[in-house]
């Protein structure tokens, strides 16, 4: 089988290695960035398998640094005042940054949380609310933010239940799916792709793929991948990473007006070959981003 290899995408600077990640992503704007703690009370003791709080933190709130990386120039700021074991995180318009994670000092259902924070250009907390137990997180440059929810969520707590929500960049929840006459629900949302005004979205029971746009249309196209874990859409091309058993197959597929259909299969490797370990990934219309388990170093593969 093709062999494809990923392409260096971002480093986090040598300087700030010694320090905890606590969250990392590459933003609409094509910057990467890492959320970083130098102390243990950013850090729960003990963290389950969903990255849900077992063991209450020791301290709240702390501070946290966020550097930003765009072509190998870095930037950081200080995000004060933060009151989450945070998960997740993206760039919001206007310079501002979007937090999502655990509120520790609640216990579940997360929608008795406000677990979600939105900080200021100046790195000050603006406004906190609840958004429920994310899996997904991606926000545009059209201030649309996209949240997706892993199982456990959908069927425990009310405000990931959809499987698949849209908000506006002040924290009001402006969409929710509802699937349409015939189609099953989202009971694990796998993968996530967004650009401005559009996400596309895969899901387990079904293993189809969603098409929304933020002005109410709303296409829902079967598939022929079990499992992916991410996705990656350019015109009628459409890429998937992963299938089950195979986390490093590359499945390159074309759309049609209410299908996809396999074209070609791939192994997709590390720089120079080298077979594809644990990763994290983020998908941003043509690009699938590719996080080492260092959470140190972001790769690309392009569709």
């Amino acid at each position: 089988m093709k062999e494809v290899a990923l392409q260096p995408y971002a480093r986090l600077p040598r300087e700030y290695r010694g320090l905890e990640v606590l969250a990392s992503t590459v933003d609409a704007y094509g910057r990467a960035l890492w959320l970083l703690s130098d102390s243990p009370d950013a850090l729960p003791d003990d963290l389950s398998g969903s990255g849900r709080l077992t063991t209450p933190p020791r301290k709240q709130p702390y501070d946290a640094l966020l550097v930003m990386d765009k072509n190998g120039t870095a930037r950081e700021l200080v995000l004060h005042d933060v009151h989450l074991l945070v998960s997740k995180l993206d760039a919001l318009p206007n310079g501002r940054f979007l937090l999502t994670g655990t509120a520790a000092w609640h216990r579940p259902p997360a929608s008795a949380a406000a677990n979600a924070q939105i900080y200021g250009r100046d790195g000050r907390p603006r406004r906190s609310f609840p958004i429920g137990q994310v899996g997904h997180l991606l926000a545009d440059q059209r201030h649309n933010v996209w949240t997706g929810y892993f199982d456990q969520a959908i069927y425990t707590d009310p405000i990931s239940a959809p499987g698949l929500v849209r908000w506006d960049t002040g924290g009001n929840q402006q969409w929710a799916y509802q699937p349409p006459p015939g189609e099953e629900h989202i009971a694990d949302c796998y993968a996530l792709n967004v650009t401005d005004g559009v996400a596309w979205a895969y899901y387990y029971q079904a293993f189809s793929m969603l098409e929304i746009h933020t002005g109410g249309r709303l296409t829902v196209r079967g598939t022929p991948v079990k499992g992916a874990h991410g996705l990656a859409v350019h015109g009628d091309q459409v890429t998937f990473l992963a299938s089950r058993g195979h986390q490093d197959r590359l499945h390159r597929c074309r759309l049609t007006d209410d299908a996809v259909l396999l074209e070609e299969e791939a192994t997709l490797t590390m720089p120079g070959g080298k077979p594809l370990s644990r990763y994290g990934v983020v998908g941003r219309a043509h690009a699938l981003y590719l996080l080492d388990p260092s959470s140190h170093s972001w790769h690309v593969h392009l569709t």
